[in-house]
């Protein structure tokens, strides 16, 4: 009896074991919890169920639900992770958990829901990024102290890694700047701002990580402009840097200097290196200046434009020498802030009256140099010699003018290869010229003191080495060939030719018209050799005799055509051009036809007409024809008759020696150019 109850007792468990299990295959499980780090790959391991029952095998369905169910799976018991390379885990986009559920249905009913929490853990896949807002362009004032937070940089990384800021040293503007704390960002000013000499600055900031092995950074670069504040005086044009080593720009202020003349006034002076003007020395700002003259006004001879710096010279200087050189002292201040002025110093030299210009000898020069393997080397002229182009200054003494400076234009070719000196010698850089190069230079002489200038041009002809120089401009220039030497000769001999005919042609035409005029009456050949023999006074003193040929008479003077009662008449001086009163003797002709005398075969002709004729004119006003011994002038002043002899003899005959001159001038023999007559004193 005992022995089936146990039998009982134990078919009874087995059945009630196997009714619980079979009803609790989804049991046995619990909620899960993991960790994945982000940008793990597809299929990445998660966990493990816990369940009794076998999804597939048993009679149960596990379901994933929730928000980031998607990025699971399940593999039997086992969760994976589902991504792809599309499709990558961030954490710093999905966010650090992943939440979803699992669900396990028995025979369609839901037996269990668990609970699926995954951790995202981070990796280092970021790098810092500067907040847009602290890397905007900034202006800041030059006047900005030193030591003044100026701007501030921020910088995030998504993987919340500590960051820290640097300036990059390696730029030159680097130095401006520098940063407070290395992880406050904040960048103060390391030293002053000038806007005149720096306005646009140039900064890179990096971010950088700290904490982590990648040391992951980012740069951004910042721009910064200088605003120009009011911290700068006036300043007198052109400036001239004091240093140009100094950061801050420091000028002096130019010396104005101006030429003028004596008697000078009224004008605007131009002056040098420029007009007087002057500026404010914040560029940015360009504050209006005013001019007043502080000294050298001179009781208002010189006056000056308030607003444009005009000088205007209102009264002359009367004396050079005691007043050669006058001197203003101009000042411009702001006009919104008087205390910040500048002075300069205008000079004013007074100068004689400048009535020549300069001016070159010659238009065009010529210049040769011989090729040279020397760095330098004179131009030459002809026969070798130093070429010199110099102007001429007629206002001083020689023609030199210490004033006159001398530059090559730009539009001469080979500039670069000549340079003038200030004494005019032209120097070329030889190791550069090639032979039978031709080089036009033009040379301009400025005078500095009236400004005026000169021109000349220079033609420059390289010879090979081992030539010289043409001696002259006709010669040495060229070589001719043997057969251009025989053209030149041929044409030579006939033209020599040609002109021994025209001479022969000539010497008998001469010849024949001489044997002509000897057969002619002695009358006539003594009026045709004299030149102021008048056809009227040949009649006069010739009554009925006839006239000589018209060839005869070589001259006849207006005088002749007046009347008897009209010789001591005005006439016109033909040389001079003015009008003066003359004698009888000035008309009177000196060859007169002879005439016959009864007693001495002479003729005599009235006293006071011989003498009219040949009295001296004292005042040296009127010359009669010349009369000649031995090259001396004769003394006619006691002649007072004169008669011509019946025959014309040989001019050799009547040709004064040296040692009869004297006597042979007191018995009257007179000289008129190749002829001759013989006078008679009564």
């Amino acid at each position: 009896m005992l022995k089936l109850w146990r039998t009982l007792i134990c078919q009874l468990a087995v059945s009630l074991s196997y009714h619980i299990v079979k009803a609790n295959l989804c049991h046995g499980g619990s909620d899960i919890t993991a960790a994945v780090r982000e940008n793990s790959p597809n299929r990445e391991f998660i966990a493990n169920l816990s369940i009794i029952g076998n999804p597939g095998v048993n009679s149960i369905r596990l379901c994933l639900t929730g928000d980031n169910a998607d990025w699971f799976f399940l593999e039997g018991k086992t969760i994976r992770l589902n991504s792809s390379s599309t499709r990558v885990l961030d954490r710093e986009e999905q966010g650090s958990i992943l939440v979803a559920s699992l669900t396990c249905y028995e025979n369609d009913s839901i037996q269990t829901t668990y609970r699926i929490m995954v951790e995202i853990l981070n990796e280092n896949d970021n790098r810092p990024e500067f907040l847009p807002h602290s890397i905007q362009p900034l202006n800041i004032s030059e006047l900005t102290s030193v030591n003044t937070v100026i701007f501030t940089v921020q910088a995030r990384d998504a993987d919340d890694d500590t960051i820290v800021y640097i300036i990059d040293t390696t730029l030159p503007d680097a130095s401006y700047f520098r940063i407070d704390l290395p992880n406050s960002g904040r960048v103060v000013l390391a030293k002053p701002l000038d806007y005149e000499t720096k306005s646009q600055l140039e900064l890179i900031i990096f971010a950088m990580e700290m904490n982590t092995d990648q040391k992951y950074n980012t740069s951004v670069t910042i721009k910064i402009t200088v605003l120009d504040g009011d911290d700068q005086y006036p300043q007198f044009l052109p400036c001239t840097l004091w240093s140009q080593d100094q950061t801050r720009s420091v000028c002096t202020n130019p010396v104005y200097t101006v030429n003028v003349t004596e008697k000078q006034q009224g004008d605007s002076l131009h002056f040098s290196p420029g007009p007087v003007y002057a500026e404010d020395g914040d560029k940015g700002l360009r504050t209006p200046v005013k001019y007043t003259i502080l000294s050298g006004a001179d009781n208002g001879r010189f006056r000056i434009n308030n607003v444009t710096g005009e000088v205007i010279m209102t009264r002359p200087v009367e004396n050079r020498l005691l007043t050669p050189t006058l001197k203003l002292r101009i000042m411009a201040f702001q006009v919104d802030d008087p205390k910040k002025y500048t002075v300069a110093t205008a000079l004013i030299r007074v100068l004689a009256l400048n009535r020549f210009p300069p001016q070159f000898n010659q238009t065009t020069y010529k210049g040769f140099i011989m090729e040279n393997p020397g760095p330098a080397a004179l131009v030459t002229t002809y026969r070798n010699a130093v070429l010199l182009v110099q102007a001429l200054d007629q206002d001083f003494r020689e023609g030199l003018n210490p004033k006159i400076q001398y530059s090559l234009t730009p539009k001469s070719n080979n500039t670069r290869v000549y340079q003038i000196t200030q004494e005019g010698l032209l120097i070329a850089k030889a190791n550069q010229l090639r032979p039978h190069e031709k080089h036009f230079l033009e040379v301009i002489a400025v005078d500095q003191e009236s400004g005026e200038t000169a021109k000349a041009s220079v033609d420059i002809e390289v010879l090979p080495n081992g030539q010289e120089a043409p001696a002259s401009p006709f010669g040495g220039d060229k070589l001719y060939s043997l057969m251009d030497m025989g053209v030149l000769g041929g044409s030579m001999g006939t033209a020599l030719l040609l002109l021994i005919l025209a001479l022969f042609v000539v010497f008998c035409s001469l010849k024949k018209r001489r044997k002509h005029q000897d057969t002619t009456d002695r009358a006539s050949v003594a009026m045709d050799k004299h030149p102021n023999v008048s056809l009227k006074w040949f009649q006069l003193v010739n009554p009925g005799k006839s006239m000589p040929l018209v060839e005869e008479i070589s001259y006849q003077n207006e005088g002749y055509n007046l009347g008897e009662d009209e010789v001591a008449s005005n006439i016109s001086d033909k040389n001079g051009g003015h009008t003066k009163n003359v004698e009888k003797a000035d008309v009177i002709p000196h060859n007169i036809e002879k005439m016959k005398n009864k007693e001495h075969n002479l003729t005599q002709i009235p006293n006071d007409l011989v003498q009219a004729n040949l009295a001296p004119q004292l005042a040296g006003e009127h010359k009669s024809p010349s009369i000649m011994c031995n090259g001396k002038m004769v003394d006619r002043s006691g002649y007072k008759s004169v008669w011509f002899k019946d025959e014309v003899l040989p001019k050799e005959k009547f040709e004064p020696q040296k040692q009869d001159c004297e006597s042979r001038t007191q018995s009257g023999l007179v000289f008129y150019g190749q002829d001759s007559m013989e006078l008679s004193v009564e």
